[in-house]
């Protein structure tokens, strides 16, 4: 019999559990990776508010212009720290789901193992019955070919016939 034709359903809960695990681990992936989009993002706005911080020489009007594109850049970069904040937030989330998915589908994969494991032993001790009648059988036969061999021997009736007990 096939490897497969054993436990369908619990193969279908598998196959299912399979595709949450993968579908858990391309969330967790994207996640990541949008995480790392905002950490650059992030860095980037800093950067960008270090540069801009300090006013060197000229009139009113430019460092009113520089005060006001200061401003723009650090509420920009507050909203990206809370997008970031948000993203590891949704890549803890992710992660956690993914490695529930996982233990799930191990957990499915481990009871296939175990019971694969079992009809195997279960073969192996039939196949060891079946090999220790056949090996009393012919030992059986041996014995009573030496005794029918042996010169004075008695012949007993189930020698007479010929034919062995079993």
């Amino acid at each position: 019999m096939s490897r497969t034709a054993h436990d369908p359903g619990l193969r279908a809960v598998a196959r299912v559990r399979g595709v949450r695990e993968r579908d858990s681990r391309l969330g967790l992936q994207t996640a990541l990776r949008e995480q790392r989009t905002h950490e650059r993002r992030v860095a980037e706005l800093e950067q960008a508010v270090r540069d801009h911080a300090g006013f060197v020489s000229g009139d009113l009007a430019e460092f009113v212009a520089l005060r006001q594109s200061l401003a723009a850049l650090r509420h920009a970069a507050v909203e990206a720290r809370a997008d970031l904040d948000t993203s590891r937030r949704l890549a803890l989330d992710a992660g956690a789901w993914w490695r529930a998915d996982k233990a799930r589908l191990g957990a499915v994969e481990g009871l296939l193992e175990r019971r694969a494991d079992e009809r195997a032993a279960e073969t192996a001790r039939g196949e060891a019955v079946e090999l220790d009648e056949v090996a009393g059988r012919l030992w059986l036969r041996a014995e009573q070919a030496d005794q029918a061999c042996e010169p004075g021997a008695a012949s007993t009736p189930s020698t007479a016939t010929g034919r062995a007990a079993s």
